[in-house]
């Protein structure tokens, strides 16, 4: 281990570092007992009570307390995702849903939406250390590949593939899946099993494993950094997601060639390339689209449903609740397998719950997030960090409900709004 981290890791950890640290540090536990889908939440409005604290206290509470500058992409954020809570009444009361369900859905909002600006918010105005995430999620990796073996064998011994159920699940509101302790699932046609370890379903864990990943490769202790990393790619791989690959395969070496796009090296280098890819370019098209076709044809039902539901969203969305939405979700038809019409995809989800004005209300934070960590990116590996992070929610947006999911994909979230900080003067260059 460097002299460095030795140092940042020894020192006394501050309050929302402990709040962190501890909540990665029991997720296996809150799993177990059906806690993850509250501890995330809590999560976000204690940092965010931490944040509001350090400001309202002031250079009182000393160094290590005292919170930075709003960046003004986190203000972005809360005006975007407060707009959000504003949306949802217009909804609820076009389609006079009644208060009962208004305060539902306010709920509902303060454990997704509001939590996609509170976490990155906390990142960047509190004294967080990035090391002190990353060691925590490469120690949840090592609990992960200690508990792989059980996962492995459960259905080759034919052991129950849910555990229990939660009784928490009352405090929730949301389905059974966010409670459940599930060793395995079995891949419906296929007969085989298929694995979503802590999330609520496979291609979750997906995008959680990717999430971890990222962060393993900022460990500077190689063992550590190892065990994070083979534990992430393990969870990928198990969960079977055609989207966490993709993510994996593209957003590292994208958000290299980013780094040096300000050197005239690396255009000197790409000019060749781009002239060999112009020769080759309707080999390239035929070999693009034939891995579209494969990806969506590795699970074909699965694709025509998603395909389906967005086909609904939009057609209803147009016709019924174009501005403000619908307000709630609904089932869709039997077509669709009774799933939530807009769901598997965040921004025809928004366009059905929420309208045009929700989409705008998301795409603002998140196009504004994307051009800041474009050019953190130039400057140093902290503003890469930030970028791959932005770039998997951007990428996950097209295949799941962000908001659902900020629950456990919050240290995404975490890091870009710690990375943004440090690429603006506290972290060392690249």
């Amino acid at each position: 281990m460097s002299d460095g981290l030795a140092s940042a890791t020894a020192a006394r950890p501050n309050p929302a570092e402990r709040l962190i640290a501890g909540t990665i540090g029991a997720t296996w536990w809150l799993w177990l007992v059906g806690g993850l889908y509250i501890a995330g939440p809590f999560l976000g409005w204690s940092l965010a009570f931490l944040a509001f604290r350090a400001w309202y206290l002031g250079p009182s509470l000393g160094p290590d307390h005292a919170a930075r500058p709003v960046p003004g992409v986190m203000w972005v954020w809360l005006a975007g995702m407060s707009a959000m809570l504003l949306i949802l009444f217009a909804g609820h009361a076009n389609f006079h849903l009644g208060t009962g369900q208004t305060v539902k859905s306010a709920i509902g909002w303060a454990k997704g939406w509001a939590l996609l600006a509170l976490f990155p918010l906390a990142g960047a105005v509190l004294p967080i250390r990035l090391e002190v995430v990353v060691r925590a999620i490469c120690r949840l990796g090592r609990q992960t590949l200690f508990l792989l073996p059980l996962f492995l064998l459960a259905p080759l011994l034919h052991l129950p593939a849910t555990l229990w159920v939660s009784p928490l699940k009352v405090l929730g509101g949301s389905g059974d899946e966010y409670f459940a302790a599930v060793l395995y699932t079995i891949e419906p046609g296929v007969g085989t099993a298929r694995w979503q370890f802590f999330a609520p379903w496979s291609p979750a864990a997906g995008m959680v494993a990717v999430v971890h990943f990222l962060l393993s490769r900022e460990e500077k202790d190689t063992a550590w950094r190892w065990t994070g990393m083979a534990a992430s790619i393990l969870v990928a791989l198990l969960s079977q997601s055609r989207l966490a690959l993709v993510a994996l395969a593209v957003i590292i070496p994208l958000t290299h060639l980013v780094g040096r796009a300000n050197r005239a090296s690396s255009w000197f280098a790409a000019a060749p390339l781009v002239m060999v890819a112009s020769w080759l370019a309707p080999q390239i098209r035929l070999i693009i689209d034939k891995a579209v076709s494969d990806f969506a044809g590795a699970r074909a039902d699965s694709s025509r449903v998603r395909a389906a539901l967005g086909r609904i969203a939009v057609q209803r969305w147009k016709d019924e609740a174009y501005w403000f939405g619908h307000g709630i979700v609904e089932r869709g038809p039997h077509m669709v397998e009774y799933m939530p019409i807009g769901s598997h995809h965040s921004w025809y989800g928004l366009l059905y719950v929420k309208g045009l004005a929700g989409a705008i209300a998301l795409a603002i934070p998140m196009l504004a997030t994307l051009a800041v960590s474009l050019r953190a990116a130039m400057r140093g590996r902290e503003g890469r960090l930030a970028l791959a992070m932005i770039l998997v929610y951007w990428l996950y947006s097209f295949g799941e409900n962000l908001e659902v999911l900020t629950y456990i994909g919050w240290p995404a979230l975490l890091a870009i709004g710690i990375a943004l900080r440090q690429a603006d003067g506290e972290g060392e260059r690249a």
